[in-house]
């Protein structure tokens, strides 16, 4: 028998096509509990009912146990486990209207942790204060690429950290996957100060949220190891999505035009064995899966810090660290100016640059199906 039962709140749509408007990550989600012997799914909400029938019938799940409210999901099913993955916007009410619930023990969100910092504070504060272990959908920390790096790092192989550049993807959405990968090769350590510039002149909105067009930002950690990220144009700076720098040597993650994986020491370098593994999946995905086994991975240390007690690394309080990182380099745009942390704001200063006009990007290009140009 199943020790814990789970249900997914925000089946999203067809996973087979997705947009800039949901990834259908509860299918990743759902796929995931499945996948661990120690969950059994029960049930699902989305307030679009083709969605959830749609989910209901992927997962074999019976009709009676899919809900348009996540509120008479949970007081009809009574799920140990809650899986969010509905848009990063409403993550606060649902995340905190399921530890107020006194209903599960676990809610498991997807990322972005929210769209402003006062969310993600209360989110992390009210599971915290009800006693349900809340943690984010980080699962790039599970790819083979990102333990091998650490633990060449951990073992010494490039003598002691001393700066971590990004130079993938974009700051907010991807930079919820990179920045926390910056920490977790640094000991999941506090940032002291952000510095940070953008450019916004096309309107990008993705998940409900603005996503600027290019950004540069630096960070300083508490132990004096630096992080950058630049994106968009300037993504090249750097020859790999990330770069480790120590004092005797650098590590590589998904080099242009080489290996996934690499360590160099003065002229030696070579490649390190990652199974295949990339930065975005497994070797063995297979057919008919929804989502990489990075989910999960993911998922077991879900189970774990359920069943030892003891912090999943893909915790709120982690997660908090980052989504402090990201919303203190937009608020270093607004004041012009580098940040002290801790952050002392409420909102996406992002967003509130646009909504007084600080910023005012031309509307996007659409393609035939009305989806925002990239």
């Amino acid at each position: 028998m199943s020790a814990y039962t789970v249900a997914v709140i925000g089946t999203g749509p067809d996973p087979d096509n997705p947009t800039v408007d949901g990834f259908a990550m509860g299918y990743r989600h759902a796929e995931a509990f499945e996948s661990d012997d120690r969950c059994k799914l029960i049930g699902c909400a989305d307030v679009v009912e083709e969605n959830r029938l749609a989910f209901a019938d992927a997962f074999e799940l019976p009709a009676e146990n899919t809900f348009e409210e996540y509120e008479e999901l949970l007081s009809t099913l009574e799920p140990d486990i809650v899986s969010v993955a509905v848009p990063p916007a409403i993550h606060r009410e649902i995340v905190v209207g399921c530890a107020k619930s006194g209903v599960v023990d676990a809610v498991h969100c997807e990322k972005p942790m929210a769209n402003t910092w006062e969310d993600a504070r209360q989110m992390a504060q009210e599971c915290w204060r009800h006693d349900v272990q809340l943690t984010l959908n980080r699962q790039r920390r599970f790819g083979r690429p990102f333990t091998e790096a650490k633990r060449l790092l951990d073992d010494g192989k490039i003598g002691s950290l001393r700066r971590i550049e990004i130079g993938w993807g974009d700051f907010f959405d991807t930079g919820a996957h990179t920045v926390d990968l910056a920490g977790m090769f640094n000991g999941d350590r506090a940032a002291e100060w952000v510095l940070a510039g953008l450019d916004y002149r096309e309107k990008d909105v993705r998940f409900g949220a603005h996503q600027e067009n290019q950004m540069w930002a630096q960070w300083r950690y508490e132990n004096g190891v630096y992080g950058v990220i630049s994106t968009g144009e300037g993504s090249d700076f750097t020859d790999a999505a990330i770069v480790l720098r120590g004092t005797d040597g650098t590590i590589r993650i998904d080099k242009t035009d080489g290996p996934m994986l690499e360590i160099a020491r003065g002229s030696d370098r070579r490649s390190i064995d990652v199974d295949g593994e990339t930065m975005h999946v497994t070797n063995d995905e297979g057919d008919g899966r929804y989502g990489s086994h990075f989910h999960d991975r993911a998922v077991t240390a879900v189970v774990d810090g359920l069943e030892t007690g003891a912090e999943p690394v893909i915790s709120a309080r982690v997660g908090l660290t980052t989504a402090e990182i990201l919303f203190a380099g937009y608020e270093s745009v607004r004041r012009r100016g580098r940040v002290d942390l801790s952050l002392d704001v409420v909102d996406n200063p992002l967003q509130s640059m646009v909504d007084v006009g600080a910023l005012s990007p031309s509307p996007a290009a659409a393609d035939e199906e009305g989806t925002p140009g990239r």
